[in-house]
C-alpha cells in the first residue's frame, strides 16, 4: 500500500460512513463537520486520517467495512499509518 492507496481506502471509508445510518450521525457530530466541511476536507490527507482513526476505534465497525468493500480486516490500520498522524510510536 502506498500513500495514494491509503487516501483511496479513507475516501471509501468516508462513503462508507456516510452511507450506514448508524455511523453517519455519530461521525457527523463526534467531528463536528458539516456536509460542506466533508466536501472541502475529502481531499486532506490529514482529514482523511481522521476518517481512519474513527472507523479504527471500534472493531465492528472495521469489519463491517472491510465486509462491505471485501478488504483485508488489517488495510484500514495499514492505510492510517501511511497517512499524516498515523506513525506508530517507538515506545524503546
Amino acid at each position: 500500500m502506498n500513500a495514494d492507496a491509503a487516501q483511496s481506502l479513507a475516501l471509501e471509508a468516508l462513503a462508507w460512513i456516510l452511507s450506514t445510518d448508524d455511523l453517519s450521525g455519530v461521525f457527523m457530530g463526534s467531528t463536528g463537520a458539516s456536509a460542506d466541511d466533508l466536501r472541502t476536507q475529502a481531499t486532506d490527507p490529514a482529514f482523511l486520517g481522521s476518517v481512519l482513526d474513527f472507523i479504527l476505534m471500534d472493531d465492528a465497525w472495521v469489519t463491517g467495512f472491510c465486509d462491505a468493500q471485501n478488504r483485508d480486516y488489517m488495510d484500514p490500520m495499514r492505510a492510517r499509518q501511511l497517512l499524516p498522524g498515523g506513525d506508530l510510536p517507538n515506545w524503546t
